[in-house]
């Protein structure tokens, strides 16, 4: 069963996730949270394997500062950010702080429980609005394809295998039965991957692999 927690200052929003995620048999609400330190103190006591974080509560900053908070505990849980296509700087720095998903509040419940279940089983999840948003900010032209392109040629073939796939959303699990390895083989290269082009998670070697036009 995988647990979860999630976090809105909305009642509306908490409500549709707490109704979408009802008929999911393999996922239990364990806890909701309406600010980022409710968050922070729910996920301490309830040890969730999937956190939704509204990526923006309340406080300036509040989303951002409980993804940090969380993040930085002991076997921290894997975090996802719940946002809408107008915070683009708020997506961003969710990103280096090392957020592993982003999804868009409106989600349809069948995309929601399979993101969930794809975050528990080390897979990165994000919505293909957000992502292009986050490539036009986060791009200058070649100026920042060159060294997305310089990065990934450091990579062994095998590697860049494993980064188009992880840029294309697949766990870890499902990378092994693409390309014929073990798990554990999948997260050495992966552990590998992320070394190699100095990116803090999953999320951030997706985006490298689509602005190198790796992925497209």
């Amino acid at each position: 069963m995988i647990k979860v927690v999630y976090a809105d200052d909305e009642e509306l929003v908490r409500s549709g996730l707490r109704a979408m995620l009802a008929g999911a048999s393999d996922i239990t609400v364990v806890g909701e949270a309406i600010d980022g330190q409710t968050a922070v103190d729910v996920v301490r006591r309830r040890r969730p394997d999937v956190v939704l974080l509204d990526i923006k509560m309340g406080a300036e900053d509040d989303g951002i500062e409980a993804l940090t908070e969380i993040l930085g505990a002991p076997e921290p849980p894997t975090v996802a950010m719940l946002t809408t296509f107008d915070v683009d700087d708020y997506v961003s720095r969710a990103l280096n702080s090392g957020a592993n998903g982003f999804l868009l509040k409106d989600i349809k419940p069948a995309s929601l429980a399979q993101a969930i279940r794809d975050l528990a089983h080390g897979g990165a999840v994000i919505d293909p609005g957000v992502a292009a948003r986050m490539l036009r900010a986060q791009r200058d032209g070649q100026r920042a394809a060159e060294p997305a392109r310089e990065l990934l040629d450091s990579l062994s073939e095998r590697e860049r295998e494993v980064v188009t796939l992880i840029a294309q959303g697949l766990s870890n699990s499902e990378i092994g039965s693409t390309l014929f390895l073990s798990e554990a083989t999948v997260k050495g290269y992966v552990s590998s991957v992320l070394a190699k082009i100095g990116a803090a998670n999953r999320v951030q070697a997706a985006l490298l692999a689509y602005r190198s036009g790796m992925v497209v």
